[in-house]
């Protein structure tokens, strides 16, 4: 007999027990060292939670997005640094691989990414192509029976800790999109080096390194899809991404609401309870259009534009609350150590990563403009 699925809400809540008992405890210690303790991700791997949204034919822990979005959404609000790590891991390394790998790839990679004996990483920006991920320079070419590839990538997630990292490359720049290939590397590959890790205003803890790849030789199993689909196979999976990462804004959101709430005190102005109603309003919108997100891709509906708008909200928020966190909680909360102050440091990073804010507006306006309804619209 197949094991009962578990639901969302019971995730939800292994999770905020887990964050309690594992992560809030050190997350002052993760933001000022820059690094998230081997034992949490240890940890991590034995509660399954890197294997969410994994197939148990794969060892996988199982769960849809919103179980995902309910895991990374709690584990925020202790530290966002261990939600994003996972979230990298599980949006645009496992699932790209569980959507496009071969069964072979699949037994080789997945097991290890689902029980956390891998970390998995996904190296598509660099030097000079963030946003038009379509004008990437980093070169592969075919010697023999082997793909070679050379060039450098920039704001890496987890490429220190990771065991399977997804680099993109391309054929020849001239022929634009239909180039780029998607290539599984493991680190320690001759020719593959993290150049530097990058130090960061917020999410701190989270590691964002720039990598070098100096002919870095691989067998042609390495290749993920076929030649050619390596922007389509990165864009979808920073579509899902981009729900996980809306749950990561959120959860730092509703952090710093909490921290905003406890300061006020009985005698303070009216004009803090003014700035916590707003948060609160602010908040909700945010939690119900990540949720919204979360379920229209569970049930196989289009969700680009969910995803995006839930996106640009919950980073909106986490800003807007983060900021208001600071000023009630003045002038402590704009000290070094204060929580106020690590939230807005994090806060400020979400408009940025896995898709800037204009990028974000850029979808959204392409997709309201198409004409088309989504099942999103009202």
């Amino acid at each position: 007999m197949a094991a009962t699925p578990v639901s969302a809400s019971e995730w939800r809540r292994r999770a905020r027990e887990f964050a309690e008992r594992h992560v809030r405890p050190l997350a002052v210690e993760i933001d000022r060292g820059d690094r998230v303790p081997d034992t949490v991700l240890a940890a991590l791997g034995s509660e399954r939670f890197f294997g969410l949204g994994l197939p148990p034919e794969w060892e996988g822990a199982g769960g849809d997005t919103a179980a995902t979005v309910a895991v990374l959404d709690e584990l925020s609000r202790a530290s966002a640094a261990v939600a994003v790590t996972l979230a990298v891991h599980l949006s645009v390394c496992a699932q790209p691989i569980l959507a496009w790998g071969t069964p072979d790839q699949k037994e080789r990679l997945l097991r290890p990414l689902a029980r956390g004996e891998r970390i998995g990483a996904f190296a598509l920006t660099e030097p000079g192509a963030g946003s038009d991920a379509a004008a990437i320079r980093t070169r592969y070419e075919r010697v023999g029976g082997e793909f070679v590839l050379r060039g450098t990538k920039m704001f890496t997630s987890n490429a220190v800790s990771a065991g399977t990292i997804l680099v993109f490359a391309t054929r020849d720049a001239g022929l634009g999109s239909a180039g780029i290939s998607a290539f599984v590397v493991p680190p320690g590959t001759p020719g593959f080096s993290v150049a530097q890790r990058l130090d960061k205003l917020g999410l701190r803890g989270s590691e964002t390194t720039e990598l070098v790849l100096d002919g870095v030789h691989l067998p042609a199993d390495s290749l993920l899809g076929p030649e050619g689909s390596g922007l389509k196979i990165a864009l979808s999976a920073l579509s899902g991404g981009r729900v996980g990462i809306a749950a990561c804004a959120l959860g730092v959101a509703e952090a710093a609401f909490e921290t905003m709430r406890s300061s006020i005190r009985d005698d303070d102005a009216d004009w803090k309870r003014t700035r916590l109603a707003i948060a609160y309003s602010e908040l909700a919108s945010a939690r119900a259009l990540v949720r919204e997100a979360a379920a229209a891709k569970d049930a196989g509906q289009p969700f680009v534009r969910a995803a995006s708008v839930a996106k640009l909200v919950a980073s909106r928020a986490a800003v807007a609350i983060a900021s208001s966190g600071v000023e009630v909680a003045a002038p402590d909360g704009a000290r070094p150590g204060h929580p106020a102050e690590r939230l807005w440091r994090d806060a400020r990073v979400f408009p940025i990563v896995e898709g800037t804010t204009e990028i974000q507006e850029l979808i959204l306006a392409r997709d309201l403009s198409a004409g088309e309804r989504s099942p999103n619209d009202y």
